[in-house]
């Protein structure tokens, strides 16, 4: 850090720490104590920690929001139905995706731009009016099955809402998006020197993209995947919105603990443990980055 001194070197690196710390770490820390207090009625509507007994402070902390998600089988199906879904609409993503960036890596430079900026245009629109829109495509006298019986495909309406078709649809919608920029960005930078190599050494086009272009994009394929399956594990709107009474995801279950039952505690936990689990792919994907950027 030329030019800058001690005071400009810890302002420099403090800011973004003293960033983090205030709107990630003390929020978590807040969420990690509700969780291991108990729910009651009243304002905040849980039990104090720290109580005031004989002049001095003891402890109240409790795990029993932990055994109660562990033993609940509702808890455990909403994990594993928010990983399945999340899991999915990554791999559908990834499989729409990759062929988009690579289009789009390859195209002309005029184009190039338009077509980033196609990619970004649903940004423009609210996140709750693109998934209202699909409702009204995919219900029983929307555009699709209008379309469909109009020209003798289908006799009746197809049911194509509030299941788990329109769940994956929506979340593969909302989050492609997020998986072509990285891969784009990935591609664009990509070496094409090596590809010319391995086609000067008698590599048919499939050989060269499976064995010179595809691993070199794992880094985006990592960065894309992650921007993905974080978010839609945790997706509340397109699920109670697009899918049906079976379709339990954890951001469903976490609405209803904390604006249904109001217990805030076991609401915590789940959100604790949640956070936990997407805390271990999250560190390994981005040593794996790491790994990438140094080689």
């Amino acid at each position: 850090m030329i030019g800058l001194g001690w005071t400009g070197r810890l302002l420099l690196i403090g800011v973004p720490f003293l960033w983090l710390a205030l709107f990630f770490l003390l929020p978590l820390l807040i969420v990690v104590k509700i969780s291991l207090a108990e729910s009651m009625i009243g304002i905040p509507p849980y039990t104090p920690l720290l109580v005031n007994h004989d002049g001095g402070l003891e402890l109240h902390a409790a795990m029993a929001n932990f055994a109660l998600i562990a033993n609940d089988d509702l808890y455990l199906r909403a994990y594993s139905g928010s990983l399945g879904n999340a899991a999915l609409a990554t791999a559908l993503c990834l499989l729409i995706g990759y062929p988009i960036a690579y289009a789009i890596a390859r195209s002309q430079a005029g184009r190039r731009q338009l077509l980033l900026f196609l990619v970004m245009l649903p940004f423009w629109t609210s996140f709750l009016i693109r998934v209202y829109a699909w409702i009204a495509i995919l219900e029983p006298n929307g555009l699709v099955n209008q379309s469909l019986i109009a020209v003798g495909l289908i006799a009746a309406p197809l049911p194509l809402l509030n299941n788990q078709f329109s769940v994956e649809l929506g979340l593969v919608y909302s989050y492609l998006p997020f998986m072509i920029l990285p891969l784009y960005g990935n591609l664009s930078r990509l070496d094409q020197c090596l590809v010319e190599a391995a086609a000067d050494l008698g590599a048919r086009p499939m050989q060269t993209f499976l064995g010179v272009t595809f691993p070199l994009t794992f880094p985006g394929i990592a960065a894309g995947s992650l921007l993905v399956l974080i978010p839609a594990i945790g997706e509340f709107v397109i699920p109670d919105l697009l899918g049906g009474p079976d379709t339990l995801m954890i951001g469903k279950v976490l609405w209803d603990e904390f604006f249904n039952n109001r217990d805030w505690p076991v609401a915590a936990a789940v959100a604790v443990v949640l956070i936990g689990a997407l805390a271990v792919p999250l560190l390994a994907a981005q040593r794996f980055l790491e790994r990438g950027h140094a080689a």
